[in-house]
Formats: C-alpha cells, structure tokens, sequence
C-alpha cells in the first residue's frame, strides 16, 4: 500500500482538529443552551425529597419526614387577610380565640426546610405553570400558596382565572400561573342513565387533558377512596365496561391509581414536566369530628405509627412506574397537628355562639390557613 505523502497527512490531520474543535464548541452552545432554557432545574439531584422508584438512594436525601414541630415567632409568612382564602378556612376571622397553631414550624432530623421566598419561588417558576390536582384539601394547600406568593406582587400584576374545574392565579410579571384542578378521584366520575353515579376506574382523559404542557404537577388522592357507604359519591364501579355494585376500596384505589400511572407514563415527558404526589393528609375525625376541637398545640409524637392502607397502595404503584415520580410524604407530621383544624370556625361564630359548640358541625379535615399547608409548601418550594 502507497504511503500518504506529507502534505496529505498535514490536510489530514488539520481537518482532524477543526472537526473536533466543531464538535467541542456545538457541545458546550449545548450545554450553555441547557443552563439557560429555563428547565435545567428538572435535572438537578433532589437530595431532600423521596422519590419512589427502586433506584432512590435514601442515604444521600433530607428525610423531611422525620422531626418535630418548633414553635417560631416569625411565623405565619402571611395573615389571614390574604383576599384569595375560603372562608371556611379563616379560623381568626371566624372568632377562633388562640393563633398559636399558626406559628409552628416543621423541623427534620440532621437538615432544615428553607424559609418560603416568594421572589425566589417566583424567580424559578418564570414562565412556568404549577398545577395542583385532587380535592378539597389540595384547593387548601392551593390558597395557602397562593397566599405565600400573592403579597409581593402589586396591585394590577395578578389576577385569578377560571376553566371549567381549574382556577388559575396568575403574576403576570413573572408570566406564572399557579393553578389548582378539581380531581379528588383522578379518574372519571361519571352520572349516567337513571341518575345513576359511575366510577370508571379505567377512564381519565376528561380530567387528564387539563394536566397537559404543564412545568409542575402536585397530586393527591386518597380521602374520597376511603369515604364510607353512607358517603360515598358513587352508586357503581365499572371497569372494561363490566359494571361493580361493590368492590375493596383500596382494590378500587389500586385500579384508579395504576391508570393514572398509565397516562403519566404515556404521556409526560419527565425533561419536561416535574410529577409530585403528595401523600394523604390525616384527619382527626374520630369522637365524631371532635376530636380536634379546642386543641391549643401539636401533639409532641404520634402514640402510634399507623401508616394508612392507602399510602402502602400507594407506594407500590409509584414504583412500578418508569416516570420518575416523587414522593412528598406529609402524612406522619401532620398527624400531630390536630390543633391545627378549624373544627367548628369553619363558619363565623359570635362570642355567645361559643359557649354551645356543640350545635355546631367540627371540620378536622381541613386546615386553617395560615397554617399546616404553608409547611406542606415550604418542602415543595425546596423540592422545587
């Protein structure tokens, strides 16, 4: 074989070099491309947060599920006056008499959750969408953030918008919206022939489509599974149109939640779109709703470490998802917090209504905001 004279091999080798410098500098217009798209925090490492997928390490993740609640005068981030609370969660303005349930702040073991910032959370939800999606205790984990960002924007620079089961808050300087969707079930829920109320265990894309071409989604869903018969929304199941007068809820939960899981998977692209389930918030409904009436502090450790049947369900339909999904496990703390509901201020009540509470209806399930919630969205803004 012919040797390439010298001047071939030169030409050889420069165009060696210039080819690789090429590929060098597309890869770092890339790279810099990527650092300021916007969504390079989707893949950043999430060392405080629990992301169920079997290769999670725990030992390199902030457990915020283990700690205990301290008493912080700094606190609330906000006041009851925030205009964008229901009233049936402004226990202040309702007459409830003590605040102190207002000033509690969730410690971990070994790691702090970083004070709530608006203009931070603001800064890295830029042109961004947060959604939140499930029932009514998620519309108060949704007021309760709202409430967090809505004091640094001016007068003029936000509005609230509404489509069909979503409402959005919007800062418009900021070009983010922060949107709550009512899907307490996540799959269909359907009244059909002879009034008759279906849930479709295998159906979603009615609630589905509004999740769409948004940043961030928040999940939950496990109370209305867990509604007793005298309660419940429903009359049938059905499932590949075989009709079910009766079925284990937790069967049922499994169902509904593997096909959301479905549509997930199907659907997101995890480059694109952060996936947050948050887990089930407790009640303290026993004694007939009153067992949170009248509680001043948070109780200092739970007497038993019950972990509910839905969050087991849970648990292993998030692991056999191929999206990665995350955790946020906010059921153990809260499960102290029984001071923390407004029981029977869920409605205004005068001075001399308060000396016969028992006429009146004890909400443990929600919260007053300010409130736990804030907590609940002080660990997703560090998760964020």
């Amino acid at each position: 074989m012919a040797r390439p004279k010298p001047d071939q091999f030169l030409l050889a080798l420069l165009i060696f070099f210039i080819s690789t410098s090429l590929c060098f500098c597309h890869g770092m217009s890339w790279q810099v491309f990527q650092e300021d798209d916007g969504m390079s925090w989707l893949n950043e490492e999430d060392n405080e947060v629990d992301i169920v997928q079997t290769r999670h390490d725990p030992s390199r993740s902030c457990n915020f599920e283990s700690g205990k609640w301290v008493y912080d005068q700094s606190y609330p981030l906000y006041d009851s006056n925030c205009p964008y609370l229901s009233t049936a969660v402004t226990c202040q303005k309702n007459g409830r008499p003590d605040s102190d349930y207002e000033k509690w702040r969730w410690q971990p073991q070994g790691c702090s959750i970083p004070r709530f910032d608006a203009l931070k959370f603001l800064g890295k939800m830029r042109r961004k969408r947060i959604m939140l999606v499930g029932d009514s205790i998620m519309r108060n984990q949704w007021e309760s953030l709202v409430c967090l960002v809505q004091g640094v924007i001016p007068t003029g620079h936000k509005k609230v918008t509404y489509n069909g089961p979503s409402m959005a808050f919007h800062s418009l300087d900021f070009e983010t919206s922060i949107e709550f969707t009512w899907a307490p079930l996540l799959v269909e829920l359907k009244k059909e022939a002879g009034n008759k109320r279906i849930l479709h265990l295998d159906l979603i894309e009615e609630n589905a489509r509004y999740w769409r071409n948004v940043d961030v989604l928040v999940f939950d869903s496990a109370h209305w599974w867990t509604h007793s018969d005298q309660w419940s929304s429903w009359d049938y199941y059905m499932e590949k149109q075989t009709l079910f007068q009766s079925m284990n809820p937790m069967v049922a939960y499994q169902k509904g939640l593997t096909t959301w899981a479905r549509w997930i998977d199907l659907n997101l692209d995890p480059r694109k779109t952060r996936v947050i389930f948050r887990s089930m918030s407790p009640r303290h409904n026993r004694e007939n709703g009153w067992k949170c009436y009248n509680q001043r502090q948070p109780l200092a450790f739970s007497s038993h470490q019950h972990v509910p049947e839905s969050f087991v369900v849970l648990k292993e339909v998030l692991r056999k998802m191929s999206f990665p999904v995350y955790l946020q496990d906010i059921t153990a703390m809260s499960a102290l917090r029984r001071d923390g509901h407004p029981s029977v201020y869920r409605r205004a009540i005068s001075q001399q209504a308060r000396q016969h509470p028992s006429s009146f209806s004890s909400d443990c399930s929600h919260w007053c905001l300010p409130g736990v919630p804030d907590i609940w969205n002080e660990m997703l803004s560090a998760l964020l």
